[in-house]
């Protein structure tokens, strides 16, 4: 984006005949050449490939911000000047007693003459400043400045990663300093989500930060007050009320004189008195899995699962003796075989990914399903036009591989996914006439950690693998949903993860994959 920014302002500069203001008619340019580089409107916490373009968009508006200060400098050393010689002719030029001098009609005619023309310049000076045209560039709608929406959608992310990985504010902040203010700004975020054990953590780790001797200088928006009271509310709501006491013991000694505070301690003291004896470690992340699907991903494989899979097999397919296959057979292996899932290695080479990537980009926009944005997926996406020669080969491959027509498949649809970027468990079919009756899932990046692909009712995960692709039937040849391939991706802990989906849809299938009439099928 930057680049085409820089071509659009160097077109502008060739129209402009004032040199002097090269760097003003840069700035323009960025405004005058918004309708070239717009997209539509999407957030940025929901893919982590736009995340990564706020490096380069940051860099660039400092350079903005560098040049407005310079211009900026340079006018108001002009109006400098002009003050210092419209001080000189004042006080060179008018005695103390303003009435006899202004009675002198010469005088007076000076006045007038220097109010008039001097003051003018003076006026058209100041007019100069640029200071309207920076608001407009800020302003515009195609700088990817952060919403609160953006900030809250990414705390979110975080929250997701730490429940499903059991982490804490240390485990997701290594190796990055995460100042008091941010920790709590993430506190709060978790705190009004009813998050109460999170949020106690988000503000412990602030706490901490606070007085850390390598605390870098900021303009402090949080004090120890404000983090004593969240602590304190937050273990009260979370129910460990001895810390909430503990807490707010603290807070008290900061000012004794606080009834406030006072009268909180004695309702928690009072309360402890009444109420039962046991009371959860807020302390302490629970490393019981609520589910199957949180297991999977922090990879708690079911041990016969593991010895199921060894049992599978690889093999070079010709798809049934597909010509194309033939000198070319693709490399298979079966991940699971009872319901049949299918992993296809090297079905995309790296050069194809780039060319969808680089298409993709400029077109992504947030997840949409049926029921609109779900919290559950955060990933933006987008469907694929078949104008383009990759994308032709692509499903091509996909048709090889499957067996199966594509022509009343849906367009090849690229995610990118965002911070902590996942879809929780899901069928991509449901109960519509010419429903999705396959899907075939490849991987368009590696991802470090996080991020794989699992089936909670059969036990297995699948991680990505840069170039390969998974295949399963969503429908039985019955025509029935097979209720056993929910499936589920895991939240991306570190890295930036590409995928494409192809959903095949039932029409068209008659011959390929004839129906059956059991129930069981």
């Amino acid at each position: 984006m930057y680049r085409l920014l820089t071509n659009c302002a160097v077109t502008v500069d060739m129209f402009c005949g004032f040199k002097n203001m090269k760097v003003i008619m840069q700035l323009l340019s960025f405004v005058a050449c918004v309708w070239i580089v717009s997209a539509a409107e999407n957030e940025i916490f929901s893919s982590t490939d736009q995340v990564m373009q706020l490096v380069e968009e940051e860099r660039y508006l400092l350079k903005i911000f560098r040049n407005y200060i310079t211009i900026e400098e340079k006018n108001l050393n002009v109006l400098k000047g002009i003050l210092e010689l419209l001080t000189q002719r004042s006080n060179s030029e008018d005695s103390e007693d303003s009435e006899e001098a202004m009675s002198n009609p010469v005088a007076a005619f000076k006045l007038i003459q220097r109010m008039r023309i001097e003051w003018v310049t003076m006026v058209n000076s100041t007019k100069k400043s640029i200071y309207e045209e920076f608001q407009v560039i800020l302003h515009s709608d195609i700088l990817k400045i952060p919403s609160n929406e953006d900030i809250a959608g990414a705390a979110l992310g975080l929250f997701s990663l730490q429940e499903i990985y059991k982490l804490y504010p240390d485990d997701i902040v290594k190796g990055t300093f995460f100042g008091e203010d941010e920790a709590y700004l993430v506190g709060n975020i978790a705190y009004k989500q009813d998050k109460f054990q999170l949020a106690f953590h988000w503000f412990l780790y602030s706490l901490k930060m606070l007085n850390h001797p390598d605390s870098r200088p900021s303009i402090r928006v949080v004090t120890k007050e404000i983090l004593l009271s969240y602590l304190s509310t937050s273990a009260y709501k979370f129910g460990s009320l001895p810390v909430a006491i503990n807490y707010t013991k603290q807070l008290l000694n900061l000012d004794p004189t606080n009834d406030k505070v006072k009268h909180l301690l004695k309702s928690y003291k009072t309360l402890q008195q009444t109420s039962i004896s046991y009371y959860p470690n807020i302390f302490k992340l629970s490393t019981k899995s609520h589910n199957t699907y949180e297991a999977l991903c922090r990879g708690n494989v079911p041990q016969k699962t593991i010895r199921r899979q060894r049992a599978l097999s690889c093999r070079y397919s010709t798809g049934g003796g597909n010509p194309r296959l033939i000198l070319a057979p693709l490399k298979e292996e079966v991940e699971w075989n009872e319901p049949r899932i299918i992993r296809y290695h090297d079905i995309i080479s790296d050069n194809e990914i780039e060319i969808l990537k680089n298409l993709s980009r400029p077109l992504l926009s947030r997840t949409m399903t049926k029921s609109g944005i779900l919290n559950t997926l955060v990933s933006q996406s987008v469907f694929l036009d078949e104008d383009n020669t990759v994308v032709v080969r692509v499903n091509q491959r996909v048709a090889d591989a499957t067996g199966l027509s594509m022509e009343t498949a849906e367009e090849l649809h690229v995610q990118n996914y965002g911070i902590g970027g996942r879809h929780e468990p899901h069928y991509d079919a449901g109960f519509d006439e010419n429903e999705r009756i396959a899907t075939f899932h490849i991987y368009m990046s590696d991802v470090k950690i996080g991020g794989a692909t699992v089936f909670p009712t059969v036990g297995v995960a699948l991680q990505p693998k840069k170039g390969s692709a998974v295949f399963w039937y969503n429908l039985k040849k019955n025509g029935d949903m097979d209720l056993r391939l929910k499936h589920a991706e895991c939240p991306v802990l570190v890295g930036n993860k590409w995928v494409a989906n192809k959903f095949i849809h039932e029409s068209g299938q008659e011959f390929r994959r004839p129906c059956s009439l059991s129930k069981w099928e």
